[in-house]
């Protein structure tokens, strides 16, 4: 392979809200040029978006990017949203519209499946327990409730298949998006059909194939993106490429609030947790990468905030004029059900209101719940034998936010790094398509364009002397 100096690499962060285009230059990693679109906007318990939005965000996307910029890339990755189950019929048309993450519909056949496997089965099969997100159980929930359209389904894919396949004709996906699905294994590195025959058998034909961290999908001219002869990557999962565009290394912990929350770790060994907490992902590199998420994050946060009629910054001053423990007042943010812990038909609980409660309080308790329900999720990580003795990473839209830095600092008692890149998942899909081009290693790009840098905020010691009694008086109240 060549290095292709001077050349430009292309990283597609297609996520729940919005597609984000990064190109990156391949020598230094510096961003040369962004793009953006929204996708449609859906609202759980059901959340569905027709594949052909991703399609024209993409392009849209492309089309801010500068014709110049666009003859230098020589690369691309997608990386999409985790779990959504695309149907493609032999035509290759989209046989309805996609199933996302975070569509809750389908907890009947999760709790159904677990039932006839039992937790500890499905952990030792495919390293998680499948709830609600999980495609294996969004395709249980076509086969009962859309009968015969899967006979029709000549491809089964998941949203990052989904856009790769438009650019390369290619009917792939890669080893991280491929763990969330249910029916694969991370440790042995193959399909369980087995685990696809409890919902209809005989689909192994369907599914894309399983390609290696840095193969090579082949190359290909996008016309509608303004490229030619552009080498495509295989592509993964959103949290996998966040991985990649932080450098994340053996014992380093990144949470992300953004629309979820999720807190992740790489570990070079696979991970099992019958109790359905941490999902046994495997990474985009060839390690593994055990994962919690949380379905209410910042949309917790700017509920509170939209109820208060105020902006982010006025919203972060009012929680920090709090100070820890809100005065009392505590928020369990299950505010659309919730994934971890599994219960998707909760609501949220606001207790210890008082007369004199006060705006301030009310912000200060809606940044705790989120936090406090991340690091139940990191304390989740440790207890299946995660290292998380590296360092430790916020990120998403939700890390910008000084109440966020000040409440995730505090609470956990640790340092903590926001990264100057404000765009991890694109920028890890520019890392693997960098690495597809040169041949380069992962961890050789992430030193080269110096990933993860960023903010160092210090935890204070007021807050670490409150955030026992925090978490503790958190924990009573989500379990009453």
């Amino acid at each position: 392979m060549t290095d292709r100096a001077g050349a430009f690499v292309a990283g597609v962060d297609s996520s729940t809200q919005s597609t984000k285009v990064e190109i990156r230059s391949v020598d230094t990693g510096e961003v040369i040029a962004v793009g953006k679109s929204s996708h449609p906007v859906t609202t759980p318990p059901v959340s569905e978006q027709d594949p052909e939005s991703w399609c024209q965000a993409l392009t849209d996307a492309f089309a801010q990017i500068p014709e110049h910029v666009l003859g230098g890339v020589a690369a691309m990755s997608v990386a999409g949203q985790q779990h959504g189950l695309v149907l493609v019929d032999a035509d290759g048309r989209s046989l309805r519209p996609a199933k996302l993450w975070n569509d809750t519909q389908s907890a009947p056949q999760a709790a159904a499946l677990v039932d006839r496997l039992s937790p500890h089965g499905w952990a030792r099969a495919c390293g998680s327990v499948p709830g609600a997100a999980f495609t294996i159980t969004k395709l249980a929930w076509v086969a009962e409730n859309e009968p015969g359209l899967l006979d029709r389904a000549a491809r089964i894919m998941l949203p990052h298949d989904y856009l790769t396949w438009k650019l390369s004709g290619r009917h792939v996906t890669d080893r991280g998006d491929a763990s969330g699905t249910g029916w694969w294994s991370p440790t042995t590195g193959e399909y369980r059909t087995d685990l696809l025959d409890l919902v209809e058998p005989n689909l192994l034909d369907r599914l894309p194939e399983v390609l290696g961290p840095a193969d090579r999908v082949g190359g290909s001219t996008v016309a509608t993106l303004g490229l030619d002869g552009v080498v495509v990557g295989p592509g993964t999962g959103d949290n996998m490429a966040g991985a990649l565009g932080l450098g994340l290394r053996p014992g380093d912990l990144a949470v992300s609030v953004g629309t979820s929350g999720t807190a992740y770790a790489v570990s070079e060994s696979p991970t099992e947790d019958p109790s359905g907490d941490v999902a046994g992902f495997a990474d985009a590199t060839g390690n593994f990468l055990p994962l919690v998420c949380t379905l209410n994050a910042t949309k917790v946060t700017d509920a509170f905030r939209r109820l208060l009629g105020v902006d982010h910054a006025a919203f972060d001053a009012l929680a920090l004029a709090a100070g820890p423990g809100a005065g009392g007042v505590t928020l369990v943010p299950y505010l659309d059900g919730e994934r971890t812990p599994n219960r998707p038909g909760a609501t949220g609980i606001l207790t210890g209101l008082r007369s004199d409660v006060s705006r301030e309080q009310l912000a200060r308790a809606a940044f705790e719940g989120v936090a406090c329900g991340l690091l139940d999720g990191v304390d989740a990580l440790a207890a299946v034998g995660v290292p998380l003795e590296g360092r430790f990473f916020l990120l998403g839209g939700g890390a910008r936010s000084a109440a966020y830095q000040r409440t995730f600092a505090d609470l956990s008692g640790r340092s903590l790094i926001v990264p100057d890149a404000s765009e991890v998942v694109a920028a890890g899909a520019c890392v693997q398509a960098a690495a597809v081009l040169t041949g380069d290693r992962f961890d050789d790009i992430a030193d080269r364009w110096h990933l993860g840098a960023g903010l160092t905020v210090r935890p204070d010691p007021d807050g670490v002397a409150r955030s026992d009694s925090i978490r503790r008086k958190y924990a009573t109240v989500r379990a009453d």
